[in-house]
């Protein structure tokens, strides 16, 4: 998380352009069959470990990563480098009233002044490279994107040089709903024994169950044959 901040830091105050990109389990089964999404996280400029799972499986398979760095934790700390570096933050996604609601918790713990603009995440296709302009011209150093896979890396990999006046430009998924206070987190201690997932479907089970008890078997699945492979 410290290693993934200083470079972030490091490429706004040198006026650069980073797009980053997060993989659970259920994104990386995705991007066996969905080439499009596998190529916008392929070709990110850093790609962080979201899922505990991932974490374990690079271990298992010989090349292990430091730690998980969750989308939403990444995302807080980052609002708070804004507030501490006077970087300016745009957030897109989610419910109209969801979104607003962000936004003005983070303008009461913080200040307006981080602000660059904010949208909800419903739009049509070709509305996409106008909503990309808007969002370079707001002065936002900084881009959350809170919107559900494939979509939001698509529009990130599809749009990049439309964002070029953006430093750091992320998606963040579900991470609105949760500082909205719309949907709990699970308790730390199931974050660190890779429960997260198992809080939110029995939240969401009509809705989780398939993505989480389908996609992580496929995931071990993966995990095994890549093993063997070696």
């Amino acid at each position: 998380m410290d290693e993934t901040i200083q470079i972030v830091d490091n490429t706004i105050s040198k006026g650069e352009q980073l797009h980053h990109v997060v993989v659970n389990a259920g994104k990386i089964v995705a991007m066996q069959s969905d080439l499009q999404l596998r190529k916008s996280v392929n070709e990110s400029d850093l790609i962080n470990a979201d899922g505990q799972a991932v974490v374990w499986a690079s271990k298992i398979l010989g090349k292990p990563l430091q730690e998980r760095v969750a989308g939403i934790d990444l995302m807080v700390n980052l609002v708070e480098l804004a507030y501490k570096k006077n970087y300016k933050v745009f957030f897109f996604g989610a419910k109209e009233e969801v979104v607003k609601t962000v936004v003005d918790k983070y303008t009461n713990q913080y200040s307006s002044s981080i602000i660059a603009g904010y949208r909800n995440g419903y739009f049509n296709k070709n509305e996409e490279q106008n909503i990309a302009r808007d969002i370079s011209n707001s002065g936002a150093n900084i881009l959350f994107v809170a919107i559900s896979s494939p979509t939001k890396e698509n529009f990130l990999y599809e749009n990049k040089e439309l964002l070029n006046k953006v430093n750091f430009v992320m998606g963040v998924g579900g991470s609105f709903d949760v500082v909205a206070g719309k949907v709990k987190r699970a308790p730390v201690w199931m974050q660190n024994y890779g429960l997260e997932w198992f809080y939110r479907f029995a939240q969401e089970p009509k809705r989780m169950w398939k993505r989480y008890l389908v996609g992580n078997s496929k995931f071990i699945s993966l995990v095994l044959k890549e093993k063997l492979r070696k």
